[in-house]
């Protein structure tokens, strides 16, 4: 297996509250790793390290081998590298579909108007958007536009793909659509971070489901054993008020 993101002894503080408690994974090329628990349990929080946007308070993330926590490591280059889908879109509003999606590979990946443009078609096809490609995100639904935000990802060729709640801001209608795609990419073998309250995209998709509880890694397993074979209490807890 090869190794993407290894997490040592991970903790965050904001002020005396400890939010990460001593996590240590490993995420390797082609996981499709769930994270679920309890609100305040430490999932976004988890997550948002990932790629810098939450500083750790210790411990160390090595993305590729490369030490991301370390203060002479050039996190922009890194994060080029790393797709990120929020709960909100954060679409930019005054541009069109198409101008979100091409803006950052042409700053920063240098492509030229044309590739941009092509390669922006090419994926509002692939999730039924081509149609909207020059309206803007006001004249969108929210799966529609949560759609656009994963292709907008993906516009920058990313190892991984970090997603924190991407259907909990949606309608009960729209998250089936916005599922999908995410079934598609990890069909692709595209590596997944998913922070999530659908346990049944959890059971069908991902490789290992973890269970963040109190900040820490309270019990990871397979989707299977992990929903038939819970080990603690407060897992049983939860799983019974979600399923």
């Amino acid at each position: 297996m090869e190794k993407l993101l290894e997490v040592k002894d991970l903790c965050k503080s904001f002020g005396d509250h400890l939010v990460l408690n001593h996590i240590n994974t490993t995420i390797n090329k082609g996981d499709v790793l769930c994270l679920v628990g309890p609100s305040g349990g430490g999932k976004s929080t988890f997550l948002r390290t990932l790629n810098l946007l939450e500083v750790p308070t210790s411990g160390q993330i090595y993305f590729e081998g490369i030490d991301i926590t370390n203060s002479k490591t050039n996190i922009d280059e890194i994060r080029k590298k790393i797709g990120m889908v929020f709960q909100h879109f954060n679409l930019f509003p005054h541009l069109t579909i198409l101008e979100n999606m091409t803006l950052a590979p042409k700053k920063i990946l240098k492509l030229s108007e044309d590739n941009a443009n092509n390669k922006a078609k090419e994926l509002l096809k692939r999730v039924g958007l081509i149609d909207k490609i020059n309206t803007y995100p006001n004249m969108l639904s929210g799966g529609q536009k949560q759609r656009v935000a994963i292709v907008r990802s993906l516009m920058m060729n990313p190892d991984v793909m970090l997603f924190d709640e991407p259907t909990s801001a949606l309608d009960p209608e729209m998250v089936g659509e916005v599922l999908d795609v995410m079934k598609e990419l990890a069909r692709e073998k595209m590596t997944m971070v998913v922070v999530t309250h659908e346990m049944g995209f959890a059971k069908e998709v991902a490789n290992r489901v973890a269970f963040l509880d109190e900040g820490q890694f309270a019990y990871e397993n397979t989707p299977k054993l992990f929903f038939e074979n819970p080990n603690n209490d407060r897992l049983k807890s939860f799983l019974s008020k979600v399923l």
